[in-house]
């Protein structure tokens, strides 16, 4: 039995609702507060397969750094980028003629990719982290999500772990080590497990449950930030 399986997708923005726009549109979402946190934004996607998103508050500008975490999106039928760029969104990289992907920008920093229309329907398929040792990461996902583990060259990913809506949960080799907190982070409920499991398998508890939240807020053995939900009450 897995011990944890994926629940939500969150990202933090000094600009609320310009992010939270942003994002309702790439993820043709439905928009809402949320019953318990009025002060976040809380997305329910449209396309196929996304996970729910929390835009989070939060009072501090994107540092200057490339982001560690990111989107892979693929466009619809007769979908182009322009409505992302007119929402806010940059394009730091054009597609290369082997290439049918953009790399860009939200408005509050954070990178990631858009697919050319293959046809099928909008999709969110990917997401991606940066690693020192991908493969390593990839392993230590799947012990914890269940699921299968693919590796190639400087990449690796995890498929078909528990609540993982999306493709693949993919660790990419990167020379450079994480120096700041992820402005993009994921969360998990706990199934098969407790956080003490957690810690025994190598992540760290950074913040515990109080009288705020209950949840726990963690890392995984690179230093990325998880929270870890208790499972629902029967």
């Amino acid at each position: 039995m897995p011990l944890a399986a994926l629940k939500d997708i969150c990202i933090d923005a000094s600009d609320l609702d310009r992010t939270a726009g942003f994002w309702q549109l790439a993820l043709h979402a439905e928009r809402t507060r949320h019953r318990t946190h009025p002060e976040l934004w809380w997305l329910t996607p449209g396309i196929e397969d996304a996970p729910v998103m929390w835009i989070n508050d939060v009072p501090d500008a994107p540092p200057p750094v490339k982001t560690r975490v990111h989107l892979d999106l693929r466009l619809g039928p007769g979908e182009t980028i322009a409505p992302l760029v007119a929402a806010g969104a940059t394009v730091l990289l054009e597609p290369r003629p082997d290439e049918k992907w953009w790399l860009m920008r939200d408005p509050e920093g954070n990178e990631f990719c858009v697919f050319a229309p293959d046809g099928r329907p909008p999709r969110l398929y990917e997401l991606v982290v940066d690693a020192r040792d991908g493969a390593a990461q990839a392993r230590w996902w799947r012990e914890i999500l269940g699921g299968d583990v693919e590796e190639s060259g400087d990449f690796a990913a995890v498929r078909n772990g528990a609540g993982q809506t999306f493709d693949y949960f993919v660790f990419q080799n990167v020379p450079e080590p994480k120096t700041v907190k992820n402005r993009l982070h994921w969360d998990v409920t706990l199934t098969g497990a407790t956080p003490d499991t957690l810690v025994t398998a190598g992540a760290t508890v950074l913040r515990a449950p109080d009288a705020d939240n209950r949840w726990w807020i963690m890392a995984d053995p690179e230093g990325n930030e998880f929270c870890a939900f208790p499972p629902p009450a029967s």
